[in-house]
């Protein structure tokens, strides 16, 4: 693969990837996580997530109202949990059905390519 055509997939590869991380964030938070436990959550699923992503990315769903925060102090250091809202869970539910919904459509596309 050339140079151009590397840089191409790399960029279209983290446009599909964005998309999805939000909905695999919310889907991780019905109880209460702090980051580095969501992050190992995610990973464990197959889900890879930066620390660099996935904090900013949390700061934006609390922004929208999707998760809420709180610290917990009582243990060795300082940690934020998050979790999902009523609102948040709301949208997760109506994402997930999107995303059912549009992956079995994607497999039905791919299949037909195949044959």
């Amino acid at each position: 693969m050339v140079g151009e055509e590397k840089d191409l997939l790399s960029s279209l590869l983290l446009e599909l990837r964005r998309g999805t991380l939000t909905i695999s964030v919310l889907s991780q938070m019905k109880e209460p996580k702090y980051g580095y436990a969501l992050v190992q959550s995610l990973e464990e699923k197959g889900i890879a997530i930066d620390p660099n992503t996935l904090y900013p990315l949390l700061r934006r769903l609390e922004n929208q109202g999707l998760l809420e925060s709180r610290w917990e102090t009582g243990g060795a250091k300082p940690r934020k949990y998050y979790q999902r809202t009523k609102c948040g869970t709301e949208i997760y539910e109506k994402l997930k059905a999107y995303w059912q919904n549009l992956s079995a459509g994607m497999e039905r596309l791919l299949r037909e390519e195949e044959s």
